[in-house]
């Protein structure tokens, strides 16, 4: 997760706590959980970070900015070559402090979608409510996470490390590369939607 010369004490925290916090959750991590396999004493840990929360800031501003840096893209399709098990880690870790119903989990949903804003302007899609495509395709990609151990079990290999991905991946773009409907039931099918629950634009 940190390169060479980045393990400095802090850095080697946080980057124990993104662990922890991936496999357990922020409630399921204890300060002293993460001092230990950190290498650090609590006292050390909380003269860094001041508590668990602020840890846990640390560690969302870092993940959001390493995930981002990978090719500042929001579809995982264009940057395959560099999924590595701290990349899958580090979207374990996001999704589940997005998941976990906290403030802190929901700015940071919040931030994704923005951030997700901004990808979009940059394509040629066309679509009614893009704010709407884009909370809702992250939603989805997240519950391929979440799904992790369902996923393994039926596709016989672990999801969580590349090669599971990777399979999931493949499906992914089978999924997204295949029309399910035709252009003329997406219209029908819009047409009920907006007789059912009109549009407020």
């Amino acid at each position: 997760m940190s390169s060479p010369e980045d393990l400095t004490a802090r850095a080697r925290i946080r980057d124990a706590a993104i662990e922890l916090f991936a496999d357990r959750g922020v409630d399921g991590a204890t300060i002293r959980d993460i001092a230990q396999k950190a290498g650090v004493s609590s006292g050390l840990l909380r003269h860094h970070f001041g508590s668990k929360e602020g840890l846990r800031d640390a560690c969302d501003e870092h993940v959001l900015h390493e995930l981002t840096a990978l090719g500042n893209r929001f579809i995982e399709f264009q940057v395959v070559d560099r999924i590595t098990p701290d990349t899958l880690r580090m979207q374990r870790y996001m999704t589940r402090s997005v998941l976990d119903g906290s403030p802190a989990g929901q700015a940071l949903f919040d931030r994704l979608i923005e951030y997700g804003e901004r990808w979009f302007v940059t394509t040629d899609f066309k679509v009614a409510d893009p704010r709407a495509f884009v909370a809702v395709l992250a939603v989805m990609k997240m519950s391929m996470l979440t799904s992790r151990d369902q996923l393994s079990r039926v596709l016989g290999v672990d999801t969580g490390e590349p090669e599971g991905w990777a399979r999931v991946l493949r499906a992914s773009l089978e999924i997204f590369s295949t029309p399910l409907v035709t252009h003329e039931q997406a219209d029908l099918a819009r047409t009920a939607l907006d007789g059912l629950f009109p549009s407020e634009e």
